[in-house]
């Protein structure tokens, strides 16, 4: 249950663009990789990937969500549903494995599929000014 509300704080973070909330749930040396570029970014590095996109993207969320608790985490399917200005629905179907240690992430292993966030790489897709 512990993982469960853990997990459900971090996509709500995520979706309502809440850095200091996540910067509270990562560890401080917490990596995240990508299937996609095959890199590790570092806290600060998802966060500004993060924010570009909460500033880039309409009522962005998590749906179709499956979720298993591990022994270190948690691993967890989904689908992310937005609208991206310029393009209209954008749905990115993806898995992570979460791993936690002292109530804080550690380590994200991000699959995505990468032909649904083609659009995201566009030259169109640049946040807008708020």
């Amino acid at each position: 249950m512990i993982m469960n509300d853990l997990a459900d704080r971090f996509f709500a973070a995520v979706s309502d663009g809440d850095e200091t909330t996540l910067t509270e749930l990562y560890a401080p040396d917490a990596r995240i990789w990508h299937n996609d570029d095959g890199r590790e970014q570092t806290v600060t590095e998802n966060l500004r990937v993060l924010r570009w996109l909460s500033r880039t993207l309409d009522d962005l969320r998590y749906e179709d969500i499956r979720r298993h608790e591990l022994p270190d985490g948690f691993a967890q399917q989904h689908v992310l549903r937005a609208t991206l200005p310029g393009h209209g629905l954008l749905e990115v179907p993806a898995s992570l494995f979460v791993r936690v240690a002292g109530g804080r992430i550690t380590r994200i292993d991000e699959y995505v599929d990468s032909a649904a966030t083609l659009p995201l790489r566009t030259p169109a897709a640049h946040p807008r000014e708020h």
